[in-house]
C-alpha cells in the first residue's frame, strides 16, 4: 500500500463515525459541489459497491444485505455531511454495525474500495481525502473486533 493510500487509510480511521450520526447543517456546500452534486455522489458510492461487492475480503459482509437500499443510504449521508441538500433518516454506525463484527482489515478493504470507486468516478485526489477526512471518525463506530 503506498504512503497516500495509508494516509487516506488513516483518515478515514480516525474520521469515518459522523458519517452515520445525524447531519449537521452546513453552510458550505463546496465539498457537496466538487463531488459533482446529488448525481457525483450516487456515481462514486456506485463504482465504489463495484468494487466492495467484489472484494474477496469483505464481500461476504454484504450477503445479506439490501444493497439498493444501502446505497440509497450512504448517498443521502454523504450528500448531507458534505453540506448538500440531502436529508439522511438513517441509524448511527455504531446501531448499524452491532453485531456485524468489522474487524480493521475489514474496514481497511473498505475504505481502499472507496477510494477505487472515487478514483473511477473521477473524483480529484485532493476531493478524495477531504471526503475521507470527514469519514474517518466512524472507524470507532465501525469496527468491533
Amino acid at each position: 500500500m503506498s504512503a497516500c493510500n495509508r494516509y487516506s487509510v488513516t483518515l478515514v480511521m480516525t474520521a469515518l463515525p459522523v458519517l452515520m450520526i445525524a447531519p449537521a447543517a452546513h453552510a458550505d456546500d463546496t465539498l457537496y459541489r466538487d463531488l459533482g452534486g446529488s448525481e457525483g455522489i450516487v456515481r462514486l458510492v456506485d463504482k465504489a459497491y463495484d468494487h466492495i461487492l467484489s472484494d474477496d475480503r469483505i464481500k461476504a459482509k454484504f450477503d445479506d444485505v439490501a444493497i439498493p437500499r444501502v446505497k440509497r443510504m450512504i448517498s443521502d449521508q454523504i450528500c448531507a455531511l458534505v453540506g448538500g441538500p440531502c436529508v439522511y433518516k438513517g441509524s448511527d454506525m455504531k446501531t448499524v454495525h452491532r453485531g456485524v463484527h468489522v474487524t480493521v482489515g475489514e474496514f481497511n478493504a473498505l475504505v481502499e474500495d472507496l477510494e477505487q470507486g472515487m478514483d473511477d468516478a473521477g473524483v480529484p485526489f485532493r476531493t478524495q481525502n477531504r471526503l475521507l477526512a470527514l469519514l474517518a471518525p466512524m472507524e470507532r463506530d465501525i469496527v468491533t473486533r
